[in-house]
């Protein structure tokens, strides 16, 4: 594995030690506190992370601060030049970022590579911001009077990213529109798995980032809370939980901060009897266990009319059961390990409690291990049978390769189990209905809708549009509402005065109204 370059320093122990990023410097934190980064495959750790000090996060915020006014009067198409060379060392650094990717995360490589991929994908989109913040233009809204508006950035914006896309989060939905649109940044990276952000950091300062437009950090909650009220701070982008989406939100927006907080889901398909079934059997295990259940967009509670409940939960078993769980960035792997041992004995416990409450069980991952890598964080498929509304795995986020079964009568009673679900990010139907498809597009409480499409994230140019629970905010990540969310509107009116005008009476919305 290329190993990063400038943002890291050799420790005492051996274990690779990493920097924080401060205008466009690699700076050894003067912490003595280091958080541990694994290798989920193996149980080993493989670098040690700063919690840097409050000194060291504020002189990241004092940088990004400082670089604000050049790069707000920066032009538009310069900032973009930035992105089109980002995106072409991205390109060619693709193997690289995957694998280092699946080696701390513990995907495994085809997934690592579209997380890497999803980034890409929205950095290309930033380099149409020039498009995106157009303004608008009104002539003679009153007579002699012209109306133009304008979207300018604000000023710092602060990222606080998850640990399960380490690139397509921080480096994707929060950097590029960020930057392009003018603004500076401080990326607080996960911890757990700061080694792609760096990587990808060093690469934009390759790519020609000016001094302290981006920078980077890893603190404890302590130092990032203080980033929440911080005075030189516009604006925070977080993903997570929904108790610390909450938080952030009520804490950052209380202190005049502009704010978007995408958090928690329990996405349900619902399956009619008309699905085609091996097609849909198919997508609902990619979207289930894949990134071993450790994302939002996840699909982890099937809803299936009862008619044809039995042969879609044996069809569902069996191609489960046939995943090859091992090593991330083994090309065989097909199921890889969850992040940490403390968070796969959580997901042990969700199955236990599941189980408890009366689900039955299908299929047990609890208790795997791969041969050669003992010490991984393993969790095999499960998939739990007739889960009632009150059992605690069919309401609550696992993040698990954890999938539960509610059966129903009819698309009617599906529709009203699944917007049950305190959480909205994602739904999905499958059926060879075009009645039932519309009826569900328009019916769902979920954000993100997909018509026998298990993952429906919508390309960049379209907004993660979260509802419920699972975003608070008023502005989603990417798309327009991206754009909107790191800009503000300036309306600017104009007249221009004549000499028969030198004397003229001025009303008292002068020329603001076209009536008297």
């Amino acid at each position: 594995m290329t190993s990063i370059q400038d943002g890291t320093v050799a420790a005492s122990s051996g274990i690779v030690r990493l920097r924080y990023l401060v205008d466009n410097e690699w700076r050894e934190s003067k912490t003595s506190s280091y958080m541990p980064v694994l290798n989920p495959s193996t149980g080993e750790q493989i670098a040690e992370a700063p919690c840097c000090t409050q000194a060291e996060v504020d002189s990241a915020v004092a940088a990004a601060a400082k670089a604000y006014p050049a790069w707000k009067a920066t032009p538009v198409p310069q900032r973009i030049q930035l992105m089109f060379r980002f995106k072409a060392l991205l390109d060619e650094h693709l193997d690289e970022l995957s694998l280092l990717l699946a080696t701390e995360m513990g995907k495994v490589l085809s997934e690592a590579r579209g997380d890497v991929l999803k980034a890409i994908e929205v950095v290309e989109c930033a380099c149409s911001t020039h498009y995106l913040m157009q303004g608008d233009t009104a002539m003679n809204i009153s007579n002699g009077y012209d109306t133009v508006s304008y979207r300018e950035p604000l000023g710092v914006f602060v990222g606080i990213a998850p640990y399960n896309f380490p690139a397509m989060i921080p480096m994707g939905w929060m950097l590029p529109f960020a930057i392009t649109t003018g603004n500076t940044f401080v990326l607080k990276a996960a911890s757990m798995v700061p080694q792609t952000s760096i990587r990808m950091m060093e690469l934009l300062i390759e790519a020609g980032l000016p001094k302290g437009v981006a920078n980077l950090v890893t603190c404890s909650r302590v130092e990032a809370d203080s980033l929440l009220v911080h005075p030189d701070v516009r604006g925070v982008t977080f993903v997570g939980s929904t108790s610390v989406g909450r938080y952030i939100y009520q804490t950052a927006a209380g202190a005049g901060k502009r704010v978007q907080a995408l958090t928690e889901a329990k996405n349900h398909a619902l399956v009619l009897e008309d699905a085609v079934l091996e097609r849909t059997v198919a997508g609902i295990v990619n979207s289930t266990y894949g990134c071993a259940g450790q994302r939002c967009m996840a699909l982890p509670v099937v809803v299936a009319q009862e008619s044809i409940a039995d042969q879609l939960v044996a069809m569902l078993a069996q191609k489960a059961a046939a995943l090859r769980i091992g090593p991330a960035y083994l090309p065989e792997s097909q199921l890889g390990p969850v992040i940490t041992a403390k968070h796969r004995d959580w997901v042990t416990s969700c199955i236990d409690r599941g189980v408890t409450e009366g689900g039955e069980l299908v299929l047990d991952g609890r208790g795997v291990q791969v041969d050669g890598y003992e010490g991984g964080f393993y969790v095999g498929p499960t998939i739990l049978d007739r889960v009632g509304p009150d059992n605690w795995a069919g309401t609550h986020e696992i993040f698990g390769p954890v999938t539960a079964i509610k059966r129903v009568r009819d698309f009617e009673e599906g529709v009203a189990v699944m917007n049950a679900n305190p959480f909205a990010n994602g739904s999905c139907i499958y059926t060879s209905s075009g009645h039932y498809a519309r009826e569900f597009a328009s019916r769902t409480d979920a954000g993100m809708v997909g018509v026998n499409v298990g993952i429906p994230v919508p390309f960049s140019i379209f907004p993660f549009s979260g509802h419920k629970q699972s975003f608070f905010g008023d502005l989603h990540a990417m798309g327009k509402d991206g754009v909107a969310f790191f800009t503000e509107t300036k309306s600017v009116t104009t007249t221009w005065f004549t000499e028969e005008h030198r004397h003229q009476a001025v009303g008292t919305w002068d020329g603001m109204t076209t009536r008297s």
